[in-house]
């Protein structure tokens, strides 16, 4: 710990090789830590570039007693930034390939009639459901699904937060659920 405080001010006052002790002392944990939430070994190292060099670059900040901790909690979240990003990239990726494949609009027209049966009976019902339950929670479903706005959209249409809007969705949704639920089971 004391070693720790000692290199930390030695490179403050621009000291590289006390911060290459320092890569040297921790390179070992860092690289557990990222192998913890990737796999990829090349990957590991890269990341590990990364988070010693958010290292250097946050130290001027560091005020905790646990730099242990601290360096730690860096490399989870360069490696959880990494994977997040490899998702994001991922799934542009396929939606590229899907549009590269067939045009989306043309997927509307491959419904077979009884598609087109099933989910126009879906929507009878949902919209017969949805007279039982409150307007509050009727209105924003509708305008949701049905005339498919956005939630700002209908957040200013009801004069509101896209947060209120969000809840609303979610408490009507959970009241059609249950709604759905005590039908199909009388049937």
């Amino acid at each position: 710990m004391e070693q720790d405080m000692e290199l930390i001010k030695q490179t403050l006052s621009g000291n590289e090789e006390a911060f290459a002790k320092i890569i040297d002392r921790y390179k070992g944990y860092i690289f557990a830590v990222i192998l913890n939430f990737i796999k990829e070994h090349d990957e590991a190292e890269n990341i590990a570039q990364e988070v010693f060099l958010q290292i250097y670059i946050s130290l001027p900040e560091y005020k905790t007693q646990n730099f242990k901790g601290w360096i730690g909690k860096i490399a989870a979240n360069k490696s959880i930034d990494w994977k997040r990003k490899k998702i994001n990239k991922h799934r542009e990726k396929t939606i590229d390939n899907i549009e590269n494949i067939v045009n989306v609009e043309e997927l509307v027209f491959y419904k077979t009639p009884e598609d087109i049966l099933i989910q126009k009976e879906s929507r009878e019902k949902i919209h017969r459901l949805c007279e039982d339950i409150p307007d509050i929670y009727k209105d924003v479903i509708i305008k949701f699904y049905f005339q498919e706005k956005s939630y700002e959209d209908i957040a200013r249409e009801e004069c509101t937060t896209t947060k209120t809007i969000a809840s609303r969705l979610y408490r009507g949704r959970n009241m059609l659920k249950k709604k759905w639920r005590e039908e199909n089971e009388t049937l």
